[in-house]
This record gives C-alpha cells, sequence and structure tokens, in this order.
C-alpha cells in the first residue's frame, strides 16, 4: 500500500504514453484530510528542475494537498514551455479534484533536456484522478525509471501510520533530499512540526546515502499529513517513526543502485564531531579507487586511508583503524592482519573507520563501482 497506508489517503498509477518503454509511468497521491499539512526538502543543485521550481513555491505556506509524479521526462533545462508544462500539470490536478494549484506539489523523473507532451500530461492527470483508490503499490510502480523494483515502506506508530515510496537507482548523492520520495502519515501535527521532523529524518538517511556522487536536479522528498488518526504524538516519537520509514528506503534505494554488486556501509566512529564523521564517509564513499577495489573483491585499505587523508576532519592518519567485514586490516596507521583474511564476497560490505579523536559516529550507504553501471550510464539516452 505504501503511500495509501495512513487513513485519508488516495493514489494512483496509470499509463500516460511519458515512457518509451511502456507501463505505468504517471502518478498522483491526495490527501483527502481533515488537515493538508506538509513538508517538503529539496535538492541543493543550483540547476534546478521546472517542478522542483514550483514545488518550492507550493510549499511555502505548509499546505498541500496533492503531489502528481511522472517518469519519463525529468523537465529540467526546457525552457518556458517546460515550466508552462508544470504549471498547467498542477492546474489540470486541481481542476480534477476541487483544490487550489498552489496545494498541488509536482515531480518529474527522466532524462535532462527533452520536452515532456502537455497532451499525454494532461491525459495522465485525468486518468490518474479517475483510478485514484487505494493504489500506493500501482503509484510505487509509475515512478520508476531505472529502477528494478518499487521501494515502499510503512512503520506503525501509537495509533497512527507513517508509509512512503521512493524512486531512484542512479544520481544518487545528498543535497538536502536525494531522489524523489512520497510519505504520507494520518498524524495531527503543524507544518512546522512536519519541516522539523522530516529534516532531522532525512539528515541521517537519504543525506547518508551517497551511492555515486551524482547530485540530481530533480531530488525532492515530500511528507503529506491527513490528521485523519486524529492522534496528536509526541514530535520526537513521531520523528523516530519518521526516520525508520526513511532509513528503510534509502537501504532500499542503496540495494538497487545502478550496476551495483556491492552494498558498502562506511561506518566511521571516534570522529570529533559528527561533521567530520560525515566527511570522513562521504570521503570514502566517492572514491572510485576504493570502489573499484571493492568490485574486485580486494580489501585495499590503504586506498581508505588515502581517501580520508583529504578531509579538513580532525585525526591523526598514523593513529587510524581501519576494519573490512569484522577484520581490522589497518591499527595505528599500519598494517594489521593479512588482506586474505578479509571475505569481500557477500552483497554487503561493512567498512569501520576509527579517527580515534573522539566520541561521534556516522554511517554513509554507498556502493562499488562496476562495469554495468559504466556500461548503463553511457547508454542511458540511447
Amino acid at each position: 500500500m505504501s503511500v495509501t497506508a495512513a487513513k485519508g489517503f488516495e493514489a494512483a498509477g496509470v499509463t500516460a504514453g511519458l515512457k518509451s518503454s511502456g507501463g505505468l509511468d504517471f502518478a498522483l497521491v491526495v490527501n483527502r484530510g481533515p488537515l493538508a499539512n506538509a513538508a517538503a526538502v529539496f535538492t541543493s543543485n543550483r540547476s534546478k528542475a521546472n517542478p522542483i521550481i514550483w514545488s518550492q513555491q507550493a510549499i511555502a505556506d505548509g499546505t498541500a494537498s496533492a503531489i502528481v509524479l511522472n517518469s519519463g521526462g525529468a523537465n529540467c533545462f526546457t525552457g518556458a514551455q517546460g515550466f508552462q508544462v508544470t504549471h498547467s500539470t498542477a492546474e489540470a490536478v486541481a481542476f480534477a479534484l476541487g483544490i487550489s494549484s498552489g496545494d498541488v506539489l509536482v515531480c518529474s523523473t527522466g532524462l535532462i533536456g527533452d520536452q515532456l507532451p502537455l497532451d499525454k500530461v494532461l491525459a495522465g492527470v485525468e486518468l490518474a484522478a479517475a483510478a485514484l483508490g487505494d493504489h500506493g503499490e500501482e503509484a510505487s510502480l509509475a515512478i520508476m525509471t531505472t529502477d528494478s523494483k518499487p521501494k515502499r515502506s510503512i512503520k506503525q506508530g501509537n495509533g497512527y501510520t507513517v508509509g512512503g515510496m521512493a524512486k531512484g537507482a542512479g544520481m544518487l548523492a545528498p543535497g538536502l533530499a536525494t531522489m524523489l520520495v512520497v510519505i504520507t502519515t494520518d498524524v495531527v501535527l503543524s507544518s512546522a512540526e512536519l519541516d522539523i521532523a522530516l529534516r532531522h529524518a532525512t539528515r541521517v538517511s537519504f543525506d547518508r546515502l551517497d551511492s555515486d556522487g551524482c547530485m540530481s536536479t530533480n531530488d525532492q522528498v515530500s511528507l503529506l499529513a491527513s490528521g485523519a488518526s486524529g492522534v496528536e504524538p509526541e514530535l520526537d516519537a513521531f520523528t523516530q517513526v519518521l526516520t525508520a520509514v526513511c532509513v528503510d528506503l534509502a537501504e532500499q534505494l542503496q540495494g538497487d543502485a545502478e550496476g551495483a554488486s556491492h552494498d558498502i556501509r562506511i561506518e566511521v566512529v571516534g570522529a570529533a564531531t559528527e561533521d567530520d564523521a560525515v566527511e570522513v564517509g562521504r570521503s570514502v564513499a566517492r572514491n572510485n579507487l576504493f570502489k573499484a577495489a571493492v568490485f574486485g573483491n580486494d580489501p585495499n585499505w590503504g586506498r581508505v586511508l588515502a581517501a580520508i587523508g583529504t578531509t579538513d576532519a580532525a585525526f591523526d592518519p598514523y593513529d587510524v583503524d581501519v576494519s573490512m567485514n569484522g577484520v581490522r586490516v589497518c591499527h595505528a596507521g599500519a598494517p594489521d592482519r593479512p588482506r586474505t583474511d578479509v571475505d569481500l564476497s557477500p552483497r554487503r560490505v561493512d567498512l569501520t573507520i576509527d579517527l580515534k579523536s573522539g566520541e561521534h559516529t556516522a554511517t554513509i550507504l554507498t556502493n562499488d563501482l562496476t562495469h554495468d553501471y559504466v556500461h548503463e550510464n553511457s547508454a542511458y539516452s540511447s
């Protein structure tokens, strides 16, 4: 069910003919209330798609009654015509649902630089509005591009529900948010409270997913609250449930990253600050030499030390420990157990870096660099 698990929500996933491969490509999620409180975080990429520009304006008042999403085209760098398509999409949804276009968020995903055909988009709105119901699964399928499977998560709070769907398999790197995510809940919380909870949840989930170091132009995570449960939870308790959904979806995105053969979990411990831990972990996650070594099942821990040495984090590089899949291969900046003791054949790889400079930790999720990733992205627009 995903986005329709919480009370007060309907969804649809239909075929509008936007994807050359065919199949579901247009989704609509509607909040039937009684509340329409919402929050969202967006890519920090200065190159923003038209739907991002629209949605940032629409969410400014903290309300949203619907979100419409299409695959088959990013509608980015498409000029005035592209923004008019986004505007017309929101107006068409508003007309079909009897709401204000300013309460409609818009998301698009696909190839940058191609115009979305307005006639097909408007037909998709009509089809989706007519198909609304308990169709969260269809909606999660309709937003997929290079994804091999949908990403869905549902968690229960004390008398309320949080459900979400996500898409993303490439261009996974953080900038407040990563990929497209829609999360729904039936709690009674203000827009300001939802914003606080969402920013905390994304900070420790999607912002810690750095699959390929490439930040998209269309990244958006939206949180809609209907208030239909009548439950007003403590903000901290709600944030924990919301964070669990975000972490679950982030891990699903990691597991479906384009061409990946290893899912790498980089845990940095003993950092002077949390920011230091994140910086060190991200430096390793974006090091192509390390990622290529993992692809070849090579526990080349020297590449880890070389990567963290490029950061401004506080630590002594000659006092760092590195462990791979439970084997400490480096102690105090020198060899420890033999590399041959490390088994990198499983899909999951756990890398632990102990900076011995404090008590802070952070975990970054990434993937290896494979032939399949290069092949898939060399032929993306062909």
